[in-house]
């Protein structure tokens, strides 16, 4: 199989789709591989380092589409690329249909077979290819929120550590899953007084076992949020239902509860986001006020550290994606969590959230796919 990848040219999206490492292996198990030059510059890895792993470089991203068979990305694609897709090929990257209606519909009418890294699952229930690009979502989060917070920023000028004498600032994760554990991890490591806030019992018990009473735990009533939110320096919003939208927890006239500069850090906004009143941001303007509160929802979080966050996505997908490459859509027909990543095949919506969210009929996959 021809496998292209084109140059990310979503606002300071710096990560890339192949790393030298990874086109080696591609290579090494008979495939072809085609680069946009410049495709790697952002983790340093510059055209030669691809034509030593084996690539071929293409002078722009029309002729890796025109070419390859599969397209391997980062983050979804814009209209100038959704447009160059056709039937037959194979899309593999992170999508976020549900919030976004025009690249679903760009999808759609591009007749390819497009794979969502976020709802690729694993035998423990998990999204394998979703979580190290959360674990970094989440430790961001932290940073982005601490520098929001001061005051130059608009910020409340709260130092989350404190210092002798003086309280440590207060933060309120909503969600316990990946990203919320690494946030809540930065946030002890800064010195904050941390509360997670999840509505699983059990969750919540896992939590408090590990982080060994260094946090609060709260489970998630309406009174219960209010209170948490109200209090605290910094929210971290994150929530995920995989593939679909995600729930308003916060709501505008929440605000007007809220300590004026405290920081809300919207990590779900791929996802539409949690808090009412978030909107995607880029790293060139990350922040916006409503009601006296920073709000940060920038939508490519980990593309600030794309040298880190570059190679730990390669190191999750790549597995699938060779699977892919050595037997097509034959991957999908015999790994169930795989065949959950498919959005997309031919026309048709073939995720359930993404469906429902947006008022497609639902395709299952194995019909889609026509799998007996």
């Amino acid at each position: 199989m021809l496998v292209g990848c084109p140059k990310e040219i979503k606002n300071h999206e710096y990560r890339v789709g192949l790393t030298p490492g990874s086109v080696r292996e591609y290579v090494a198990h008979g495939h072809q591989v085609i680069v946009e030059t410049g495709a790697g510059m952002g983790i340093d890895a510059g055209d030669d380092a691809y034509r030593a792993a084996g690539a071929r470089i293409a002078e722009n991203a029309s002729e890796v589409f025109e070419k390859a068979d599969m397209i391997v990305k980062v983050k979804e694609p814009q209209p100038s690329e959704w447009t160059q897709l056709r039937e037959g090929q194979i899309l593999y990257t992170y999508l976020h249909l549900a919030p976004d209606p025009d690249q679903t519909r760009g999808l759609v009418e591009s007749g390819c077979t497009a794979i969502a890294y976020e709802t690729v699952t694993d035998d423990h229930g998990g999204l394998p290819l979703l979580a190290p690009m959360s674990e970094v979502a989440g430790r961001l989060s932290m940073q982005a929120s601490a520098t929001a917070l001061q005051k130059a920023n608009g910020g409340r000028g709260v130092l989350l550590g404190g210092v002798p004498g003086v309280k440590p600032g207060k933060v309120t994760v909503i969600g316990g899953g990946v990203v919320g554990i690494n946030a809540a991890r930065m946030a002890i490591g800064l010195g904050a007084h941390v509360t997670i806030i999840d509505r699983s019992l059990p969750r919540l018990r896992e939590l408090d076992n590990i982080f060994q009473g260094r946090v609060e735990t709260r489970y998630s009533t309406v009174e219960a949020l209010e209170e948490t939110v109200f209090d605290a320096d910094v929210v971290i919003g994150a929530v995920l239902i995989p593939g679909a939208a995600a729930p308003k927890l916060v709501t505008r006239e929440m605000l007007g509860g809220m300590k004026k500069g405290a920081v809300l850090c919207d990590v779900a906004i791929d996802q539409g986001g949690c808090f009412e009143t978030s909107k995607p941001t880029t790293h060139a303007e990350p922040t916006y006020e409503v009601d006296g509160i920073v709000h940060y929802c920038v939508a490519n979080m980990p593309g600030a550290v794309p040298v880190t966050s570059a190679h730990a996505l390669n190191n999750a997908t790549l597995r699938q994606g060779l699977a892919l490459a050595n037997r097509g859509l034959e991957a999908l027909t015999d790994d169930p969590h795989l065949r959950n990543g498919l959005n997309v095949h031919r026309g048709r919506i073939t995720n359930g959230p993404v469906a429902e969210a947006l008022g497609y009929e639902l395709a299952e996959p194995q019909v889609a796919l026509k799998v007996a």
